[in-house]
């Protein structure tokens, strides 16, 4: 486990998480998984591809998560 990415969701985060938090944790995961903390110009594009899928299925996971104990479903930006 990664231990800088952190829970983006209620009740962890009092509000929804910002498009610049969930590309950080998203980063974060791409650079654990490909062992890269900055990719070589060769493997730049693919690293930033998968930086890009991993947020926009991160941010489809908030929006669609739902919290109980009255949080409800909630929608990331």
């Amino acid at each position: 486990m990664c231990r800088s990415i952190k829970t983006l969701r209620p009740p962890v985060l009092a509000e929804e998480a910002t498009e610049d938090e969930i590309r950080a944790a998203a980063l974060q995961y791409v650079r654990k998984v490909s062992g890269f903390r900055a990719p070589a110009a060769h493997n730049r594009e693919v690293f930033e591809r998968a930086v890009d899928a991993v947020a926009a299925a991160t941010a489809e996971l908030l929006a669609d998560l739902e919290v109980r104990g009255g949080a409800g479903a909630r929608r990331a930006s």
